[in-house]
């Protein structure tokens, strides 16, 4: 599996022939937006930095929507989707988790608080990969304190992340005890990978 950051909360992960999206930005979005042909596309929440599907469709590739929570499976990927507090007043964000090529990836989204609500913990188990938004008070994201304790407590083996402005990810690491931790211009990674790690923090460059 290969993962690649496109900043605010866009992710593209691929294996083999099958590509994901995460929260791709819109045209009308100011995160800048990155178009490439995408399978299946998450989006989290209803909002410009978020939900730029039409950058994922590319020649003949017209991508799958998954844009609330619920239960879906579309080629092989097998997604649930938990309602939580979004980034705005009453705004909705939906968390995904993903089995894709046997790993659990986990997605918060536009978080507007640091609990989540009891469905989602009591069903996010076994994370492989969490992807956090860590922002320093930025809307949709968590502080970096908050963002790591929460990290923390659902027991990942990684934690990726995402939606970060320098200065608050250098005091995410700092609160991870990761100072040393150097971005990646991509990560390939397989389960096996993973086995043996706890919270093990991997940081994307955009």
């Amino acid at each position: 599996m290969v993962i690649s950051y496109l900043g605010g909360e866009c992710f593209k992960v691929s294996q083999g022939d099958l590509t994901l999206a995460f929260n791709p930005p819109s045209k009308n979005s100011s995160l800048k937006s990155s178009k490439f042909g995408s399978d299946i596309v998450l989006v989290s929440q209803h909002h410009e930095d978020f939900d730029g599907v039409e950058n994922c469709a590319f020649g003949e590739r017209e991508p799958f929507v998954i844009e609330g929570p619920g239960e879906y499976e579309v080629r092989g990927v097998a997604v649930r989707g938990y309602a939580s507090a979004g980034m705005g007043e009453g705004a909705i964000n939906t968390i995904y988790s993903v089995l894709f090529e046997g790993m659990n990836l986990c997605f918060l989204g536009a978080l507007g608080a640091a609990e989540l609500p009891a469905a989602a913990k009591q069903e996010l188990d076994d994370i492989d990969l969490l992807f956090v938004p860590v922002g320093s008070g930025k809307a949709g994201t968590l502080d970096y304190a908050d963002a790591y304790k929460l990290a923390v407590s659902l027991e990942p083996k990684a934690i990726i992340p995402m939606y970060y402005t320098e200065q608050s990810l250098k005091q995410f690491l700092k609160e991870a005890g990761a100072e040393g931790v150097k971005p990646l211009e991509r990560l390939t990674v397989k389960k096996k990978d993973l086995q043996e790690k706890e919270a093990e923090v991997i940081v994307l460059a955009e």
